[in-house]
């Protein structure tokens, strides 16, 4: 499955199997960017993500994490 930016969920489940080891909790937004945008099946362009999709993804990566 390809993923783009509004796929929050599907990433944040891809970044929980991808980083186990990860508390999400404390991840930087550039740092999280970086691990999205490394993850395989995403096809989404670098620069059309924005902090409100940063934190959406992040809190469902919390979510998927505890």
């Amino acid at each position: 499955m390809k993923l783009d930016w509004l796929d929050v969920l599907d990433i944040a489940i891809e970044l929980c199997e991808k980083y186990p080891d990860i508390d999400p909790q404390w991840i930087s937004f550039p740092d999280l960017h970086k691990k999205v945008c490394d993850l395989e099946d995403f096809i989404g362009e670098p620069d059309k993500s924005n902090e409100k999709i940063l934190e959406a993804i992040q809190s469902h990566w919390i979510e998927e994490y505890q």
